[in-house]
């Protein structure tokens, strides 16, 4: 079965277990040194294994962990998804980096793998053996190397959060996977990007803005639950609403190729500004000062007081006498209470 093939059967929906016939092991692959063109850089958070698989299963769950093993191809759109949409959710990220230990498999890839048996084998050769015929195939281990779940393909990060909770608590033990995933599985997300007519509009030319309000850059992405909680409760207050109107606000997909000026004068897209400026997560509020220097950013899901004290920050120049931004919100959280305003943090 060659690349093109596997592409297509990329398309069909994922099952949990695979029970096709084994992959082409002679299918080629670049040598030592090369990266293949469709290579998509996984995190650096990733064990780095020696892939003793036996040796791994023990070493995680000395600490507590399981062992997840991805098996990937470059150049497949599934596996860049997984990657760049999945893991750019810090709550998915904190689950697997908290409950997992990632090793990265490569379907056609010659490295050497000690087997569950302790035989070395290559690396597409121990793929072939599991019978791993889609990517991503995600394969998840229990202490004595059992396999709990496996999931021959991708799954949006509403149903993936949900089976790293699976795995992770040791759900097998109370529930068999099917009827966990039906109950436990979280609302899907919207799918879309949630633009306002109070925005900046393209062609975005932001070093030529002329209102004098600080900028708020939005970098967001579709499938992103997070980011519907943010327009759709948290900015929809009256209070946030109020501290809104005192920005420039963008909102800019973090993965996309729209065209933009930055607010230093450069030309480029959204998704290489995302990536020069190091934006992991979705959603990432960056907040710039009127001369167009980034002065804030929230990387994390935040509820409706810290997202709304983070805007203040930045708008009351709080920002440039106290550089604690915890200090900063006690002492606000205080000053609010002491005007009968009560705060919860979880609201």
């Amino acid at each position: 079965m060659n690349r093109l093939m596997l592409c297509f059967l990329l398309m069909l929906p994922a099952a949990v277990i695979a029970e096709t016939a084994p992959v082409n092991a002679d299918a080629p692959s670049l040598g030592p040194g090369m990266v293949n063109p469709g290579f998509h850089e996984q995190p650096a958070w990733f064990k780095q294994s020696f892939l003793d698989i036996r040796e791994d299963v023990a070493e995680a769950a000395a600490n507590g962990r399981r062992v997840m093993l991805y098996f990937y191809q470059d150049g497949c759109p599934y596996c860049k998804k997984l990657l760049e949409t999945n893991f750019s959710q810090r709550d998915i990220v904190e689950r697997t980096r908290d409950r997992f230990d990632v090793i990265a498999i490569n379907l056609w890839g010659d490295r050497e793998v000690v087997d569950f048996a302790g035989n070395p084998v290559t690396e597409k050769n121990f793929a072939s053996a599991l019978k791993v015929m889609f990517t991503p195939t995600l394969v998840f281990l229990d202490e004595q190397g059992a396999v709990v779940v496996r999931l021959n393909g991708y799954y949006p990060p509403h149903k993936f959060a949900a089976v790293l909770d699976y795995v992770g608590q040791r759900k097998e033990r109370e529930s068999d996977f099917r009827t966990y995933l039906a109950g436990n599985a979280p609302v899907a997300s919207k799918g879309k990007l949630h633009h306002d007519a109070s925005y900046l509009q393209p062609p975005y030319r932001l070093a030529q803005r002329k209102s004098g309000k600080p900028l708020l850059v939005l970098f967001e992405q579709k499938d992103c639950a997070s980011c519907d909680e943010l327009h759709e409760d948290i900015f929809a207050r009256s209070e946030t609403r109020q501290l809104l109107e005192q920005f420039d606000i963008v909102l800019l997909d973090m993965r996309a190729d729209l065209p933009l000026q930055t607010p230093s004068g450069q030309q480029t897209t959204s998704g290489q500004w995302s990536r020069a400026m190091n934006i992991q997560y979705a959603p990432t509020l960056a907040m710039f000062d009127r001369e167009g220097t980034e002065v804030f950013r929230t990387e994390a899901y935040l509820k409706a007081f810290h997202v709304q004290s983070s805007l203040d920050y930045v708008l009351s120049g709080a920002y440039r006498a106290q550089p604690s931004f915890q200090r900063y919100i006690q002492k606000r959280a205080e000053a609010l209470e002491a005007q009968g305003v009560h705060i919860n943090l979880m609201d």
